[in-house]
């Protein structure tokens, strides 16, 4: 039987582009571990993709998540099969424009697949305490005041 993680991740970025946080928040048979990082000069997208590129990279065996993200960029990739479609695309939207981040989505594939991930759209800025105590990390990871709006 697979180990049952609860993953929460967030991005935040000063500008967009400009500089950017990512954080995530394992959560496992009541232990917790909080990941965070930054980039000098990326996007709002780039940063929730690293956080979650980050959380399974944490991993050591497979394991069943459930990933919690405010991203419906990041999740909807996912539930709504925009992946697959990339893929079959040969990396390109329905409009024929390059995917973009790829580089971060082929990663991200490549992770996600070793887990069983249950992708989970959450709202940002409200109530989940998971996604809110991300959002604090990531907009620390770049220096913004996390008593103001942002990210």
């Amino acid at each position: 039987m697979k180990k049952e993680v609860d993953i929460y991740t967030d991005g935040a970025c000063r500008g967009n582009p400009g500089p950017g946080g990512w954080a995530a928040l394992l959560i496992y048979g009541g232990r917790e571990k909080e990941i965070c990082g930054c980039a000098p000069d990326t996007t709002n997208q780039r940063m929730e993709l690293t956080a979650a590129i980050e959380a399974l990279r944490c991993l050591r065996v497979p394991c069943q998540v459930k990933l919690h993200s405010d991203s419906a960029y990041l999740v909807n990739a996912f539930t709504k099969s925009w992946l697959v479609r990339w893929q079959r695309n040969g990396w390109k939207t329905s409009t024929g424009h390059p995917v973009e981040n790829q580089d971060l989505w082929r990663e991200l594939l490549q992770l996600s697949c070793r887990h069983q991930v249950e992708w989970r759209k959450v709202a940002g800025h409200s109530s989940n305490e998971g996604n809110n105590r991300c959002d604090t990390l990531a907009r620390k990871a770049i220096g913004v005041d996390t008593k103001g709006s942002g990210g």
